[in-house]
């Protein structure tokens, strides 16, 4: 990777750090799995970065996170958490990044905003929700159907977040495009 490549990862991983500032809501029913902004931060790099960049930049936020650094929504952090009930979701959202940037891909020859939107939620509601809901339901020891109707609480919030996320590529790309011409 180039210097400059590695200064985008470096941005997007910070980024998904910034978004965890945000308060989070935490819910009775939600199983210990707050929402939070963050996925934003992980649409966004699969959609902003290549699929590669975009799974190292999640990557690197969650060793960060690891390595004890609170910057999950709350100051949460430390190897805890990725054993806890959150664990599966952080380890989606690598997955799901890098579904983003190849989803994105196949989606080019629609409009900017509708192939980021399908792109953004497949890979970062769908992906995300079946590591995250799987991993939720071994670790709490509920059953898989209990963690899908949890996963189903996180959806009108995640569907504006993948909305959300089209709006700034297609900015994004139209203003790259002016650039271009």
């Amino acid at each position: 990777m180039q210097n400059r490549d590695i200064a985008r990862v470096s941005a997007f991983a910070a980024l998904i750090g910034v978004l965890g500032l945000l308060p989070r809501l935490d819910f009775p029913f939600s199983a210990g799995v707050p929402i939070t902004a963050q996925t934003l931060g992980v649409m966004l790099s699969g959609l902003l970065l290549s699929a590669r960049q975009g799974a190292l930049a999640v990557t690197l936020f969650v060793f960060l996170v690891a390595c004890g650094a609170p910057l999950l929504s709350g100051g949460r952090g430390g190897l805890g958490v990725l054993l806890g009930p959150t664990g599966g979701y952080l380890a989606g959202w690598i997955l799901g990044a890098y579904s983003i940037g190849q989803l994105k891909r196949l989606f080019s020859s629609y409009s900017s905003f509708i192939g980021a939107l399908v792109s953004a939620f497949i890979g970062g509601v769908i992906v995300i929700h079946i590591v995250g809901t799987s991993w939720l339901a071994w670790i709490s020891g509920i059953t898989i159907t209990q963690a899908a109707w949890v996963a189903i609480s996180f959806l009108p919030g995640d569907l504006l977040k993948a909305i959300a996320a089209a709006y700034i590529y297609k900015t994004y790309a139209a203003r790259t495009h002016e650039r271009a011409a």
